[in-house]
């Protein structure tokens, strides 16, 4: 298998264990504490963030970014090219339905079933830029400062807490966003209400592409990471 061959497979599989996680604990959190929506969040937000550490610490040394907007990143800071980081952007949306459609059948669901939780409004849509800035500052700050072996602690804990700081509960992710429109549960979203959390996040991630090029304007591309920086998301 070539190099992008293992990279797209690492991205695959990652993002679609990533999604399973948040569907599927959001579905389990609804069975098991159907009448307190803050203990199904709370739920929801701590098995997110442990399978986060978990997987990154896993694909990092082939590629964990599992984010279509880190991987846009990486492609604009000259980290990938452009025909690598369709491919892999390609690899997590694909990843991504594999991981709903299997929550779905874990819990005796349909397959495909489309979410009818719609997520509208200025303060969600803000909610998603500030958390995909956020985002892109942690995973970006960690490795172009040289800490690249705690990018996965430091992404799996800020997506736990911006469930909580962030009013939209942080999808910060195209690849996951879509995904989620196939689930008619907890961590669902209502396919009307996709299109402008992904441009909130696009938004976001542009942002953030500023920051991190303010903050370290002469960082190394790779801060050590082997392989191009794929870490995280």
């Amino acid at each position: 298998m070539t190099d992008l061959g293992r990279r797209a497979l690492a991205e695959f599989v990652g993002t679609a264990f990533l999604v399973a996680a948040v569907v599927g604990s959001g579905i389990a959190a609804t069975r098991l504490s159907p009448h307190d929506v803050g203990l199904q969040l709370l739920e929801n937000s701590v098995i997110t963030g442990g399978a986060l550490v978990a997987l990154i610490l896993a694909l990092q040394p082939v590629s964990a970014a599992f984010n279509p907007i880190v991987t846009a990143v990486e492609r604009c800071t000259g980290q990938l090219s452009t025909a690598d980081a369709l491919r892999l952007a390609a690899a997590q949306f694909l990843g991504g339905f594999l991981g709903v459609v299997v929550a779905n059948l874990m819990f005796d669901r349909a397959a495909v079933d489309l979410s009818t939780h719609h997520r509208s409004g200025a303060g969600l849509w803000l909610g998603e830029v500030v958390a995909t800035l956020g985002l892109l500052v942690v995973v970006f700050g960690a490795v172009r400062s040289g800490r690249s072996e705690r990018v996965a602690l430091a992404v799996g804990g800020y997506i736990l807490a911006a469930y909580w700081f962030t009013s939209s509960t942080s999808f910060a992710n195209p690849a996951v966003t879509v995904a989620r429109m196939f689930s008619d549960s907890f961590a669902g979203i209502a396919p009307a209400s996709v299109a402008a959390f992904v441009l909130a996040q696009v938004v976001g991630g542009a942002i953030g592409l500023l920051v991190v090029r303010a903050l370290y304007p002469t960082a190394p591309a790779r801060a050590g990471v082997p392989d191009p920086i794929e870490d995280i998301r």
